[in-house]
């Protein structure tokens, strides 16, 4: 197995193009994992040299992958955010800043540039169909003529590029990634910024890290052309993927996806009172493979016992995951279908509540 003096003599092989020493020896090396044949880390670089070092980058990964033994390697380049001011570091150490009781909501600093809306949509636990729900629900806006970006921050088990069929990683321009076109939509994971399964091995703050690469260093919009909702896909739970998120940009809603059972439903909750904490509404519930298997109805009512709005149910579906298979959003394949017409429901009625303009009730 490759240990991690290793690793750390092939990164320092790799020359920084500023100041001509290794990457270790520079510092450009940082939360570095080495563990059972895979090696990670995140390359930090100074705002606005993303293509400058998008080379560098490959280099790296290159060096790894020439070491006997290394079966899946990790680089994830990302810029520099600009530094508080004195005057926010000193706001931020006051008396007054510290809340003795229950911890107060972090305040987001920006949403991304010409994005108007941002809506997550999450669960409670794994398995119970978000990121399908996310797609479908995404593809559906698309249908109805908005103007759609897709990211997919479950950095622990990225999804999107098999249920969008998008391979290859993003390009650089002035600074920013290029997000994938597919099916109308803006895409980006970080599943298109590693090698297949690597993102596993990554701690929060390498998690965060691409997480906040992926929202802040996107192309979503334009001036010309902006972004009429940005979908995100949620990792399962309420950790630090879901903090950098809210601490990061502001959400102006947030869509639970549950399965009828009990076990399920109780972590729907600890999901809405998470949004509930930091201030994000919760715009609905959706009960996903409703039918015999699971039982129906549990979605309805623990909706009606948290006193938020119920979008509907889906069915226990096999088109729904066949076309996650195939990369094709069964919205997008089946446009006429009676699950496309739920979607279509559940678009329309967040459109209302998050106010989007140039929604049309009919594709």
């Amino acid at each position: 197995m490759p240990d991690r003096a290793a690793v750390i003599a092939a990164l320092d092989a790799v020359t920084d193009p500023k100041s001509g020493q290794g990457l270790v020896a520079v510092g450009l090396v940082q939360g570095l994992v080495v563990a059972d044949a895979r090696a990670g880390f995140v390359m930090e670089v100074p705002a606005g040299e993303t293509a400058l070092y998008a080379p560098v980058r490959d280099a790296a990964e290159a060096a790894l992958k020439a070491i006997p033994g290394m079966t899946r390697v990790s680089v994830v380049l990302t810029a520099e955010t600009a530094p508080a001011t004195k005057s926010a570091r000193r706001a931020s150490l006051s008396p007054q800043a510290v809340d003795q009781g229950r911890p107060k909501a972090p305040v987001p600093t920006d949403r991304p540039a010409h994005v108007r809306r941002v809506l997550a949509v999450a669960s409670g636990k794994g398995g119970v169909g978000k990121s399908t729900v996310a797609v479908n629900l995404a593809a559906a806006f698309v249908a109805r003529g908005l103007s759609v970006g897709l990211l997919d921050a479950d950095v622990y088990g990225p999804s999107l590029p098999t249920m969008l069929g998008m391979s290859g990683k993003p390009e650089y321009r002035d600074g920013l990634m290029e997000p994938h076109r597919v099916h109308g939509l803006k895409a980006m994971s970080v599943g298109l910024l590693t090698q297949a399964s690597d993102a596993m091995i990554w701690r929060g703050p390498m998690a965060s890290q691409a997480l906040t690469q992926m929202l802040t260093q996107t192309r979503w919009g334009t001036e010309d052309a902006p972004l009429d909702i940005l979908v995100v896909d949620l990792p399962p739970g309420t950790g630090d993927v879901q903090l950098t998120l809210i601490q990061k940009t502001p959400l102006d809603g947030a869509v639970i996806v549950s399965t009828p059972q009990e076990v399920a439903l109780a972590d729907a909750r600890r999901a809405h009172a998470l949004f509930q904490k930091v201030n994000v509404p919760t715009l609905g519930l959706i009960e996903n493979m409703s039918g015999e298997v699971f039982g129906r109805g549990g979605g309805k009512a623990e909706a009606a016992r948290l006193e938020i709005p119920y979008l509907g149910d889906l069915p226990l579906d096999a088109a729904l995951r066949e076309g996650g298979d195939a990369g094709v959003p069964v919205v997008v394949s089946d446009p006429d279908g009676e699950v496309a017409a739920r979607f279509a429901g559940f678009a329309e009625a967040l459109a209302k509540k998050l106010d989007l303009k140039g929604f049309q009730t009919q594709p």
